[in-house]
C-alpha cells in the first residue's frame, strides 16, 4: 500500500550535521588497542553532549558493558557494533501509520508553535497523496490568526481542500465540518491541525479532549493517529514538550522535524527511551518530499557508519 519514498541517502544527508559532530567523534573512539574504562567514559560523555539524555545513555552503556562481558569481547571495534545494535533496539519495533484505505482516517497533529507543525502537515499530506490516499485538512488551530491562512496556502499548492472557520471559532466545529466534507467527497484521510499554544495548559488539554470527542461521535475509533511534532533543534526542550503533550493527548507517534538543522540529533533516543513513543517520521529538509519514514537501522547506520 505504501510507496517507499524514503531514501537512504536522504536520511544520511539529513543527519549529516549530527554525524559530523558528536557521532563522528564517537566512531573515532574505537580505534584503540583495548577496551578500557576510558572508552566507556568517553562514549558516555559524547552521547550526553549529543542530547541522547542521561537515562538513554545509561541504558546504552550498561547494556554495552554487559554484552562485552558476556560475549567475552576484547576488540574495541566490536564494541562499536554492539553500540549500534543497542541504539537500534532502543527504538523497538518499527511502526507505520495505522491507516486503512476503506475508511475515513483521522490524524490529529499536535505540537508547540514554531516546531515545524504546519510544514510537517503539508509534508504528511504530500506523503499520503503519493501513497494513494485522498486527503483533506482541518484548520482547527483557530487560536493563532495566521494558522489557517498558512495551511490554506499549503493546501492550494498540494491541491488539497482545507476546511477553515474564522479566527477564534470553535475548533470542534471546524473538525465536525471537515469530517462531513470528507465523507461527502469520499476522502479517506482527515489531517487536523491543532493549537500549539493557549493561555494555559488546562485550556490546551480541554481543547484536545473536545476535538477527540467530536471525532468519536463520528467514529468511536477516532482519532486513529495522534502525531506529536517536535523540533529536533531544541534538544532536551523537545523531550519536555513531549511529556506535556502526552499528558494532554493520547499520542501515538512522533514526527521529529528539522533533524537536518541540528548537530545534536540524539534527542530521538531520549524520546524513545524515556517516553516509549515510536518515531514515525523525520523531517530532513525543506522540500515537500523531505519527510521520511523512520527506520532505526537506517537512522543509526547513518549516524555511525
Amino acid at each position: 500500500m505504501w510507496n517507499k519514498l524514503r531514501k537512504t541517502d536522504k536520511i544520511e544527508d539529513g543527519v549529516r550535521r549530527t554525524r559530523d559532530s558528536f557521532f563522528g567523534r564517537l566512531s573515532g573512539l574505537f580505534n584503540r588497542a583495548q577496551i578500557d574504562e576510558s572508552l566507556w567514559d568517553e562514549i558516555e560523555e559524547l552521547l550526553i553532549q549529543a542530547d541522547v539524555g542521561v537515562p538513554a545513555t545509561t541504558a546504552l552503556i550498561e547494556r554495552g558493558r554487559q554484552r562485552v562481558k558476556q560475549e567475552r569481547i576484547s576488540d574495541p571495534l566490536q564494541v562499536k557494533e554492539i553500540l549500534r545494535q543497542e541504539m537500534v533496539a532502543i527504538f523497538g519495533h518499527r511502526q507505520l501509520l495505522s491507516l486503512q484505505p476503506d475508511r475515513l482516517n483521522a490524524i490529529l497533529v499536535v505540537g508547540v508553535n514554531g516546531t515545524g507543525k504546519t510544514t510537517s502537515i503539508a509534508k504528511l499530506a504530500y506523503y499520503l497523496q503519493n501513497s494513494g490516499y485522498k486527503v483533506i485538512i482541518a484548520a482547527a488551530d483557530t487560536f493563532r490568526a495566521a494558522a489557517a491562512e498558512q495551511i490554506q496556502i499549503w493546501g492550494e499548492r498540494l491541491g488539497v481542500a482545507v476546511i477553515a472557520h474564522q479566527p477564534g471559532s470553535d475548533p470542534g466545529a471546524v473538525v465536525y465540518d471537515a469530517w462531513q466534507a470528507a465523507v461527502a467527497r469520499k476522502l479517506n484521510v482527515l489531517i487536523i491541525d491543532t493549537a500549539g499554544r493557549l493561555h494555559t495548559k488546562l485550556n490546551l488539554m480541554e481543547e484536545l479532549k473536545k476535538i477527540s470527542r467530536v471525532l468519536k461521535r463520528q467514529d468511536e475509533s477516532a482519532p486513529h493517529e495522534v502525531l506529536l511534532v517536535l523540533d529536533a533543534t531544541t534538544g532536551q526542550n523537545a523531550l519536555a514538550q513531549a511529556r506535556h503533550f502526552t499528558a494532554a493527548a493520547s499520542v501515538t507517534g512522533i514526527v521529529l522535524a528539522k533533524l537536518d538543522g541540528t548537530a545534536k540529533g540524539g534527542v530521538s533516543f531520549a524520546i524513545a527511551q524515556e517516553l516509549g513513543l515510536p518515531i514515525k517520521f523525520i523531517g530532513v529538509g525543506e522540500k515537500l518530499s523531505d519527510l521520511s519514514e523512520f527506520e532505526a537501522e537506517t537512522f543509526v547506520g547513518a549516524l555511525i557508519p
